[in-house]
């Protein structure tokens, strides 16, 4: 059993995660002898919280009940709200994640809040592009493994870019190994270009 857990938080950039939830939940695309996966979201309070994009989320848990083990998974979305000082919890968190082994994928703004942490500084990353870091993080010592690329995988820390959502989500997918090879592939070249032959090749792998 994994557990994928997503802190939500005021002003989160909801599509940033769009693609990755919707198909860890719905699990349409799964293989047959798949891991099971849950996922939850958790916050600081169980109250609600309203994304970017309008929408009111009752988180499931509170950061207390998050369990840490290299099982499980950490999503970070981006915010406008990652300098508010009770991120520091979920921050911290984050950390022993990557101590034990666990997955952590943080996108976008969520980039900076690691990047603060001192957490980038010897992995390798990215962000909105070369340079975004060193503006918004003065402590920064990460310049040497940046990767000017939509996402980044180094070991079990994924990090995206505001435009990386689906690159992310690849990446996740890839790492929970929940996709036949064939079909994330597929998957991935249906979204990235909207190819019709793309999507009947996803579609017959699934049959396979």
């Amino acid at each position: 059993m994994t557990t994928v857990y997503v802190y939500v938080m005021n002003t989160m950039a909801d599509w940033e995660i769009g693609y990755c939830l919707a198909e860890l939940h719905s699990k349409r695309f799964f293989r047959k002898d798949a891991r099971e996966i849950t996922v939850k979201t958790v916050s600081l309070l169980k109250e609600p919280v309203r994304s970017m994009g309008g929408l009111t989320i009752v988180p499931d848990l509170t950061i207390k009940d998050v369990q840490v083990s290299k099982n499980n998974v950490l999503i970070l979305p981006g915010s406008d709200s990652w300098s508010e000082s009770g991120n520091i919890r979920i921050l911290e968190i984050a950390r022993q994640f990557l101590e034990v082994g666990g997955l952590v994928a943080a996108i976008c703004g969520a980039t900076v809040a690691l990047a603060n942490m001192g957490i980038l500084d010897d992995k390798k990353h990215t962000s909105n592009g070369a340079g975004f870091l060193n503006t918004f993080c003065p402590e920064y010592r990460g310049t040497d493994h940046y990767m000017d690329q939509p996402a980044v995988r180094d070991g079990n820390l994924i990090t995206a870019a505001t435009t990386g959502a689906l690159e992310m989500t690849r990446l996740i997918l890839e790492y929970l190994d929940v996709f036949g090879e064939d079909t994330l592939g597929h998957w991935y070249a249906y979204f990235a270009t909207g190819s019709a032959n793309a999507f009947f090749a996803m579609m017959q792998s699934q049959q396979k």
